[in-house]
């Protein structure tokens, strides 16, 4: 019996000075959610700058688009180049699917961005053709035509 109650005795003073101990796991976690509630806030910051910047970008009267220098593109910017060329092939074989699917041609639902009407009116005074137009931008030749015709009124 005095092995046992030596054990129970252990055992006892193990679990009181465990109590005594403080619990480093709880300022870990709140190291983890402040470092969370951190980078949380830094994205929303650095979203709002990346509108900001597309705003200010889209909106800029003085837009240009520039043919593609002879200076030699990275990869990356290559790669980015085709892969909004290809995005914008399918967004136009969608267009004209769907133009001509219907055998009358109707005024669309949605009104057209302002933005691109903009955009539209300055490349053409720039003496650029629909199709230049339209292979730059995601509207199609009817819609451009309709946007030239009317001076950007809609």
């Amino acid at each position: 019996m005095g092995l046992s109650s030596i054990l129970m005795i252990a055992g006892m003073a193990v679990i009181i000075i465990s109590l005594l101990f403080k619990d480093k796991s709880a300022k870990v976690e709140r190291d983890v959610e402040d470092l969370s509630i951190n980078i949380y806030q830094e994205t929303n910051a650095l979203k709002r700058r990346i509108k900001a910047l597309e705003e200010e970008l889209l909106v800029e009267p003085n837009f240009q688009v520039r043919k593609p220098s002879s200076v030699q593109q990275n990869s990356e910017q290559q790669a980015a180049f085709s892969s909004f060329q290809q995005v914008a092939a399918q967004v136009k074989a969608a267009q004209s699917y769907g133009t001509a699917s219907k055998a009358t041609p109707q005024k669309s639902a949605k009104p057209i961005n302002g933005i691109l009407v903009s955009q539209v009116l300055a490349l053409n005074s720039q003496g650029l053709t629909i199709e230049e137009i339209s292979k730059l931008s995601t509207l199609s030749h009817a819609q451009i035509q309709s946007i030239i015709a009317n001076g950007g009124q809609q």
